[in-house]
């Protein structure tokens, strides 16, 4: 699971929304993240200059129904 460190808030969202994944706006500092035919709510913490944590990332892309691989791709 290399490569799953240190990635910037925004492009966690942009990836998610490549996949399909509608942004519903952000409340905080946690941006909500939909998906039609899907009842799981993904949440990203958007941090000023902190990186998301490997452990919710992981988590995320399990909720998203998504490898790690898959979603690198996005990300990229």
């Amino acid at each position: 699971m290399s490569g799953i460190h240190n990635l910037k808030p925004a492009r966690v969202v942009k990836a998610f929304e490549r996949a399909g994944w509608t942004n519903e706006g952000q409340r905080g500092s946690h941006v909500k993240l939909t998906k039609e035919g899907n009842p799981v709510i993904l949440s990203i913490p958007v941090h000023k200059g902190k990186p998301v944590k490997k452990g919710l990332i992981i988590d995320q892309i399990k909720k998203a129904g998504l490898t790690v691989e898959e979603f690198l791709g996005y990300y990229r």
